[in-house]
């Protein structure tokens, strides 16, 4: 039997009441793994280098595995950057080579440098004209509900990419698993053909930019103390029709179930 494992923690109260998110995570688990996992949670969100919560919610939901959506895992790109400069013109590169309008580009590596708080979900952007697709302002499209479907493979990745910048959340690359596991199941979403992030730790400085075969980590995306970060979805609104439209691209990524091959 499997269980999505969610937490999610704050300051100043829940976030849907205006507090200020410092830390989350999201796991699918066997009913076995749950344990030690609710205390990883805990930990993090404890011991965040945002600074101290004084809200927390883990929830624990059964997955019906008949509504499971298996999708194979992107393949891996590093690239070692020695300034934002170099990695924000190399994300651009990456963008362009991935059926990107420059002008969607510019918008929205634009609109992540012009946020004043993080994101709490994703901007959906057209990929031709750089518009605007989401009405949600800075609450965002959440990509939710993933997974590796071999927790071997999620402690095998921990081992062999560690974070670029050691702290108490980083080890063993908590980042690196979570961004590939959430990019995946965004690669696979019909009409999303690339994404781009970068995350609001104050010390992990590594982004990234996916497409839908390749998982490209870009070393330096941000300065170093830096607590804002965002991500972007942009979109091929060319298929979208009345059989697939946005309302049911938004609802893969809130609603469906997905687990990584």
């Amino acid at each position: 039997m499997l269980y999505n494992i969610k937490m999610r923690s704050s300051k100043g109260g829940p976030h849907e009441k205006g507090g200020k998110h410092i830390s989350g995570a999201e796991r699918i688990l066997r009913d076995d793994e749950i344990e030690d996992e609710i205390i990883r949670m805990y930990q993090r969100a404890l011991n965040h280098e945002k600074g101290s919560v004084d809200f927390i919610n883990i929830k624990i939901q059964k997955v019906d595995e008949e509504d499971i959506v298996y999708v194979p895992q992107l393949s891996i790109e590093e690239f070692d950057v020695k300034s934002k400069e170099e990695g924000l013109k190399l994300a651009k590169e990456l963008l362009k080579e991935s059926d990107v309008e420059e002008i969607a580009i510019e918008n929205g590596i634009g609109s992540l440098l012009k946020l004043q708080d993080s994101m709490h979900g994703a901007i959906l952007l057209d990929k031709d004209n750089g518009n605007r697709l989401d009405d949600r302002a800075s609450r965002g499209v959440r990509a939710t509900g993933m997974g590796f479907a071999d927790n071997f493979e999620y402690e095998r990745i921990d081992k062999i990419n560690p974070a670029n910048d050691v702290n108490e959340e980083d080890i063993p690359g908590i980042h690196f698993n979570e961004a590939l596991v959430l990019a995946s199941k965004v690669a696979s979403c019909k009409g999303i053909i690339a994404e781009l992030c970068w995350s609001d730790d104050p010390n992990y400085l590594t982004g990234y930019i996916s497409n839908e075969t390749t998982y490209n980590r870009i070393s330096i995306m941000k300065d170093k103390g830096n607590t804002i970060g965002g991500r972007i979805f942009f979109v091929d609104t060319n298929l979208l029709d009345d059989d697939y439209t946005l309302d049911d691209l938004i609802d893969y990524l809130e609603k469906q179930v997905v687990l990584i091959e």
